[in-house]
């Protein structure tokens, strides 16, 4: 007999990674750095956050800082306008599982603020 299969807990957590720059990290020549607007699935946070910093590491980028911005229900609480484009990428880190990395914006003379980089 078989059971029935358990509802998933994982959720999908929108990220936003500071990376600094790395041998082979295929940011441009002259950039400082980069940010990367991620969405990870995990139970948790915390499990999005790790997953995503060796996922990161193994693709040879040097994460810096991490900032959560929470599921897609909490960012609709803090008034996020989320796309449907947006939304069909946190489908597919849900569906796969996953790390989708959805937008770089690398950094020029360091000055550039990572906050800039999240949606609205």
């Amino acid at each position: 007999m078989d059971k029935p299969k358990k509802p998933s807990r994982q959720q999908v957590y929108t990220l936003l990674v500071q990376v600094g720059r790395k041998d082979g990290d295929g940011l441009p020549e002259d950039a400082t750095g980069a940010a990367l607007m991620i969405y990870a699935s995990g139970v948790d946070e915390a499990e999005a956050v790790r997953e995503t910093v060796a996922i990161l590491k193994q693709a040879d980028l040097a994460p810096l800082d991490v900032t959560g911005y929470g599921t897609l229900d909490e960012r609709k609480a803090q008034g996020h306008e989320i796309d449907a484009d947006e939304r069909e990428l946190m489908q597919r880190a849900l569906d796969e599982n996953s790390v989708v990395v959805a937008h770089m914006t690398p950094f020029f003379n360091g000055e550039e603020s990572a906050e800039e980089t999240l949606p609205q």
